[in-house]
C-alpha cells in the first residue's frame, strides 16, 4: 500500500481507538478485533454478502495495525493527519524556507514570528517531516519549503 493513500481511511476509527492511544492499547484493540473478524472464526451459515463484508473488515483491521503498530509509520500517519487538519482549518498564509527561520539552540528548534506576534515553531527532529506549521497564537499557517 502506498503511504500517500493512508489518509483515505481513519485507521484509528477502524481499530476503535483514540488517536492519543499508545501502541500497547492499539495492539489490544487489534487483537480483539482480528479474532472477531478472522475468516476462520466465522460461522458457515452466514450469508455470502455478510461474509464478504466481514472479510473486508478483517483486511482493514490488518492494514490499520500495519500502519499504527509500527512507531515509524504511526508517526508519519499522525503527521499526515495533522497536516490535513491544518489544511481544513484554512489556507496557507505564506511559504517560507527553513533558511529564513531563526535557529534557537536552547530548544533546538527553528522559529519565525507571525504577523500577529505569535510564532511558527518546528523542532530540529520534525524539520524533514513537517510541511505545514501553525502559528501558536492565531490560525495562520505557513508552508515550510526546503531548498534543493
Amino acid at each position: 500500500m502506498a503511504f500517500e493513500q493512508t489518509l483515505q481511511k481513519d485507521w484509528y476509527s477502524i481499530l476503535g481507538a483514540d488517536p492519543s492511544a499508545n501502541v500497547s492499547d492499539l495492539k489490544q484493540k487489534y487483537q480483539k478485533l482480528i479474532l472477531l473478524y478472522h475468516p476462520d472464526k466465522q460461522s458457515t451459515d452466514v450469508p455470502a454478502g455478510t461474509m464478504d463484508e466481514r472479510t473486508q473488515k478483517f483486511i482493514e483491521i490488518d492494514q490499520a495495525w500495519k500502519i499504527l503498530g509500527n512507531e515509524e509509520t504511526k508517526k508519519m500517519y499522525d503527521l499526515q493527519r495533522h497536516e490535513a487538519e491544518l489544511r481544513r482549518m484554512g489556507p496557507v498564509d505564506a511559504q517560507v524556507y527553513l533558511e529564513d527561520m531563526s535557529w534557537n539552540k536552547d530548544d533546538e528548534s527553528f522559529s519565525l514570528t507571525c504577523r500577529c506576534g505569535g510564532k511558527y515553531t518546528v523542532s530540529k527532529d520534525e524539520v524533514e517531516e513537517v510541511n505545514l506549521i501553525c502559528c501558536d497564537t492565531c490560525s495562520l499557517i505557513v508552508e515550510l519549503l526546503h531548498q534543493q
